[in-house]
């Protein structure tokens, strides 16, 4: 009961469909915005409707409760820098007891299927999933086909390997690549028994509503979008934006997204 309630609070209109925002990438490749424009960030994406955003533990400590409103806290607990010989690798740097005792409403972990240490990352999520099963707290994987065998990470065959990997070993939600098609899309979704939500894609390929409206008809339960978000001259407009794609239009966090924005 307690884990469905976790979960019920990552979906603000609690429709089974989800748009978080991650803001761990100050680990892997550096600061997000500068530390003075930290707060408004955040409050631009709560206020736009995002149902959670994903930051590492310390990070958690820089953000104004008061801030985030119905928006919910993602602890993630993997980590790995640019600067690392494998690019690919990721360890744990975090546990599930300190994400509970800071109030997060679910905790993630990375895993690249395919990288040279995919057997450490295995086993590192399912610490994580019995952990998560003995706090009934929600887990968000967010899992890739990335490694030196990965020839394409978009292969729809592949990603559908990729989120029932997630989905055996414990994940409530799974986030992964759009594969190459809406169609190919709907197939990896088809194969999987959790929501599978997709990352926001690369700036050159499809704007980022376009990319969601996909994603939705591929049968997507939503989007983990960050960096298309924290490097946008207008976070709140465009998280909003893709709050009204993911959610319906009459969704009370849009209602509130848009009158923040009649007020700026």
């Amino acid at each position: 009961m307690r884990k469905a309630l976790r979960l019920r609070r990552l979906s603000r209109p609690h429709d089974g469909r989800y748009l978080f925002v991650p803001l761990d990438h100050s680990v892997s490749d550096g600061p997000v915005v500068p530390h003075d424009r930290w707060q408004d960030l955040i409050r631009s994406v709560a206020l736009g409707g995002a149902d959670a955003i994903v930051v590492h533990k310390g990070r958690v400590r820089t953000i104004d409760p008061s801030e985030l409103g119905e928006c919910a806290l993602i602890v993630h607990l993997s980590a790995g820098t640019a600067h690392m010989a494998d690019a690919n690798a990721k360890v744990l740097v975090g546990e599930v007891d300190e994400a509970v005792r800071l109030g997060a409403d679910a905790v993630s972990v990375h895993v690249n299927i395919g990288s040279d240490t995919e057997a450490r990352q295995l086993t590192d999520l399912g610490t994580v999933a019995a952990a998560c099963e003995a706090w009934n707290f929600p887990l968000v994987v967010m899992a890739y086909a990335r490694g030196p065998r990965v020839t394409d990470s978009r292969d729809s065959a592949l990603l559908a390997h990729v989120v029932n990997i997630a989905a055996d070993l414990g994940a409530d939600i799974v986030k992964t690549n759009f594969a190459h098609s809406p169609e190919d899309m709907a197939d990896v979704v088809a194969s999987c028994p959790i929501p599978v939500l997709v990352a926001g894609g690369p700036a050159s390929t499809t704007s980022p509503a376009d990319h969601a409206r996909d994603a939705m008809t591929a049968g997507c339960a939503g989007l983990a979008v960050g960096r298309r978000v924290f490097t946008s001259p207008a976070p709140l407009q465009l998280v909003a934006e893709l709050a009204s794609i993911v959610h319906a239009p009459t969704d009370a966090s849009l209602i509130h997204a848009l009158t923040a924005l009649e007020n700026r």
